[in-house]
């Protein structure tokens, strides 16, 4: 699958972003750093592409924001918590994926051929697929966003999250990903924006700040809450992951049929 070409708005958002990021140096403990926006970006494009279009004049309700990739999900098909399967089979996505330049022997890029599932993706989608039965019936409403494209990793192949690095390092990324998120709600102008935990609400609440509506290519400022978080590191998303989302998006008044 070739790169989509640049019709979305979120296409060329994703590639300035692309671009900006990848000029950016990290030091150790970080030894290996993963854009499946590079390596990904078919069927990263083509998320954006066929997913993430607003009819003219139109809105998507509600975005969820999440962190950055997994190493078993958007690390290899570049889709938000892109595990294989989910991307392939329900949001009926797939293409070639190129190895990094760089590439952690402990994280290998698979593509579609990775056999290795992320949880947190396949809660996810899974509670898509299953409440809302067709992409086109949850895109209608709602569209999936990460805030940091990328994917840090220790020399022993452990993850570290973009929150865990220097404030150096750490400023000038979140620059960027603060301007891509803000051409997202540009783009989607939506009434709701949740952060998939803890994280991406408190980056969302930082990015829209004192910004007014017209700020941000807007009626209305949006309002913004939080989901749980389904990976498994966390103990409250192991009990049960989907059925608390379902509460906590109904305790906002935002009702799946």
């Amino acid at each position: 699958m070739p790169a989509a070409p640049a019709d979305s708005p979120l296409v060329p958002i994703a590639r300035r972003l692309a671009r900006a990021v990848d000029r950016l140096d990290f030091a150790p403990p970080v030894t290996h750093v993963y854009d499946p926006l590079v390596h990904a970006r078919g069927p990263a494009e083509a998320y954006l592409e066929r997913w993430g279009r607003v009819p003219k004049g139109g809105r998507r309700e509600i975005l969820l924001l999440g962190m950055n990739p997994g190493p078993w999900g958007m690390a290899q098909t570049g889709v938000p918590f892109g595990e294989v399967a989910a991307v392939r089979d329900f949001l009926d996505l797939e293409g070639p994926v190129r190895r990094p330049r760089r590439e952690h022997p402990k994280r290998p890029i698979e593509g579609f051929e990775c056999s290795r599932s992320e949880v947190s993706g396949r809660r996810l989608w899974g509670w898509v697929a299953e409440r809302f039965g067709t992409p086109e019936a949850f895109f209608q409403r709602f569209f999936v966003w990460n805030y940091c494209p990328l994917v840090f990793m220790e020399e022993g192949g452990r993850n570290r999250t973009p929150d865990k690095l220097p404030a150096a390092e750490r400023d000038p990324l979140f620059r960027h990903c603060d301007r891509a998120l803000l051409g997202v709600i540009a783009a989607m102008r939506p009434a709701w924006l949740i952060g998939v935990g803890g994280f991406a609400e408190r980056r969302l609440k930082q990015v829209i700040g004192d910004r007014t509506p017209a700020d941000l290519g807007m009626d209305e400022r949006p309002r913004i809450a939080t989901i749980l978080h389904p990976s498994p590191a966390s103990p409250m998303a192991n009990r049960g992951w989907s059925p608390q989302v379902e509460r906590q998006l109904a305790d906002l008044g935002i009702v799946i049929p």
